[in-house]
């Protein structure tokens, strides 16, 4: 059966794979997409990610390009299978820009029918897409900008993902970004999954849905989830570590808790 489409344009995201050693010396991986548009609620149907991929789906976009995406990747298709098969049975396809990471390679498709400046990147472990552009530079710069950050993240395994996307996406708007000025109400997403995290920090999956500066509102945005979450952990401890929990409850009983 073809899949729905939804319209929806969308303007630039990147797309990347990024693997570590855990403290134990297994391999991790981490999986991110970042993307904005002259639009509101871009992060709804255009970024998906999981811990075996993650896809972008944009120009005019379909949701379930995305979705099924990273669903075949779970299920252990290439990252190219995955989404190429998806377009073959997809009526609109020429209208669509799909791009993504697996775990073993990268993908990018830009249709003939997608508006304004349009293109793609395929780098080391990333790709870089957009389409009603005020030129290629946006798309280069993203990915400039990424390739700097991503040593960065080589040199401390710490440094989170997320932060660094965003970071990419300022780049490229800064370069330009969507050509389309008059419209005002914009939006930005980061979405980010990591093998070797059991609970995905906060911070790992963002959304700036209607703003005149989104990249801008999502950097801040970013900023407080991360310091709110780590101000939380400080003042009451994990709420899924049994020993503190067990340690507040002994306390209470004892009333020797500071309340």
């Amino acid at each position: 059966m073809p899949l729905r489409s939804q319209c929806s344009g969308v303007t630039f995201s990147i797309c990347v794979r990024e693997s570590y050693e855990d403290e134990d010396g297994d391999e991790q991986y981490r999986f991110g997409v970042a993307v904005t548009t002259r639009l509101p609620g871009v992060g709804v149907p255009c970024p998906h990610v999981n811990e075996h991929g993650a896809v972008a789906t944009q120009s005019l976009t379909n949701p379930r390009l995305g979705s099924k995406g990273v669903e075949y990747l779970a299920d252990g298709l290439g990252v190219e299978d995955a989404l190429q098969s998806l377009l073959n049975a997809d009526e609109g396809s020429e209208d669509r820009q799909l791009h993504g990471v697996g775990r073993d390679g990268t993908f990018a498709f830009s249709g003939d029918g997608c508006n304004g400046w349009y293109g793609e990147r395929e780098g080391q472990n990333y790709t870089v897409a957009g389409n009603l552009l005020t030129g290629e530079a946006v798309v280069e710069r993203t990915a400039e900008k990424y390739e700097d950050l991503r040593a960065v993240g080589e040199a401390d395994p710490d440094e989170p993902l997320a932060k660094r996307l965003v970071d990419a996406l300022g780049a490229g708007q800064a370069a330009g970004g969507d050509k389309r000025e008059e419209l005002t109400v914009q939006s930005a997403a980061v979405k980010v999954a990591d093998t070797g995290e059991d609970d995905a920090p906060y911070w790992n999956d963002l959304r700036v849905d209607a703003s005149e500066d989104p990249v801008v509102d999502l950097r801040e945005t970013y900023r407080l989830a991360k310091d709110g979450y780590e101000d939380a952990l400080e003042l009451y401890g994990d709420p899924d570590d049994e020993d503190s929990a067990g340690e507040d409850e002994s306390e209470a009983a004892d009333g020797t808790d500071d309340a």
